[in-house]
């Protein structure tokens, strides 16, 4: 019996070795590349963040004279010298057009809305390291 062109003693090839190359090249960079990715999120895990801080001002509603800011340090500015030119127009309330005043005077100095009550209302700007 004749074999069908295949020689005994000869080892038989799959593939061509440029293609398991490539395959064994492209298995190695997936490989470096999940090594890279634990190692990224392995560090990055171990930093703790570093919790905001804020400075906060807070804008008291006690009538048109006695209308005063508490700022940050503890320093209370009064606000009724600067209030008594404004002309409130017609129809609209007092209080919330004085505090709106206020407000947009804080804001101009970084400070955002944080909060409010009845008759306060709280600003907070990111604090200075």
């Amino acid at each position: 019996m004749k074999s069908a062109g295949v020689k005994i003693n000869e080892p038989i090839q799959i593939g061509s070795s440029k293609i398991v190359k490539k395959h064994l090249a492209i298995l190695c960079l997936a490989f470096i590349g999940f090594l890279s990715l634990v190692t990224l999120t392995a560090t990055r895990a171990a930093v703790e963040p570093v919790p905001a801080s804020f400075q906060y001002a807070t804008i008291r509603w006690g009538g048109r004279e006695n209308m005063h800011v508490v700022r940050p340090d503890g320093k209370v500015e009064l606000y009724g010298a600067r209030l008594a030119r404004e002309v409130v127009p017609e129809g609209t309330d007092q209080r919330a057009f004085f505090m709106n005043l206020v407000m947009n005077s804080l804001a101009r100095e970084g400070y955002e809305f944080a909060g409010m009550t009845d008759d306060q209302i709280v600003m907070k700007k990111a604090a200075r390291r």
